[in-house]
């Protein structure tokens, strides 16, 4: 027997970026990345950090790597010494950023779907999850269990299967280029919150200066579903 259908008028899902979208991690990755950069003997410049936002761990260490001149540098060696670090940030420093906790809580009230789909791994996620509830997801896609990270559809499209719902009548909630151009990508409709670095205006993506007053009415328009009353 399977449960009613959510009225037609709500997302299926609602698909959640978790890095700059719910949690001001952002932040925590420069106090990282800045450190590891020292390590080496060098200083991570502003284009490289900015580059690196919503990308894969092995993207973001080539992207170091060459930005300091020592491409020779192993990627797998950095980015073990850079999840040690983040994992001691996330457990003491995590905090939700404006208008995202409110937001979660309205969508799983209404009884919609949700799902997190982000390209940190599973280690770090296990320790985030202890700020963003266990039980706030009915799914988890992290970066280290795709085959392909974003901009790659593939994350989001993960989700919808994993959540056995269509990606086009998902809303994705994303932060970064790469993670918008991976949820536009899948099929999904996209509200964008720029966090780190701005995001160009593009067809199909609705952006909002942060989530403080998202509702549940937006992301229904996202849908091109009309609002009650």
């Amino acid at each position: 027997m399977t449960a009613d259908p959510l009225p037609s008028r709500h997302p299926a899902a609602v698909l959640f970026d978790m890095d700059g979208t719910l949690v001001d991690s952002e932040k925590l990755w420069d106090v990282a990345l800045h450190e590891l950069a020292a390590e080496y003997g060098g200083t991570l410049s502003d284009a490289a950090r900015k580059a690196m936002v919503g990308t894969s761990m092995a993207a973001s260490m080539r992207l170091l790597h060459d930005d300091l001149g020592q491409p020779e540098r192993d990627p797998q060696v950095s980015a073990a010494w850079i999840d040690a670090r983040i994992l001691e940030l996330f457990r003491t420093g995590l905090r939700w950023r404006p208008g995202a906790l409110t937001l979660l809580r309205a969508v799983r009230a209404a009884g919609i779907p949700t799902a997190l789909v982000t390209s940190s791994g599973r280690p770090l996620v296990e320790v985030a999850l202890d700020t963003l509830g266990r039980d706030s997801f009915d799914a988890v896609v992290c970066g280290d269990e795709v085959d392909a990270t974003k901009p790659h559809p593939e994350p989001y499209l993960a989700a919808a299967r994993l959540l056995d719902v269509p990606i086009a009548r998902c809303v994705a909630i994303e932060d970064s280029p790469t993670g918008v151009a991976s949820a536009l990508a899948a099929g999904a409709a996209v509200l964008a919150v720029p966090a780190e670095v701005p995001i160009a205006a593009t067809a199909g993506v609705h952006q909002v200066e942060s989530l403080t007053g998202a509702d549940l009415e937006l992301l229904a328009a996202l849908l091109g579903e009309p609002p009650t009353g």
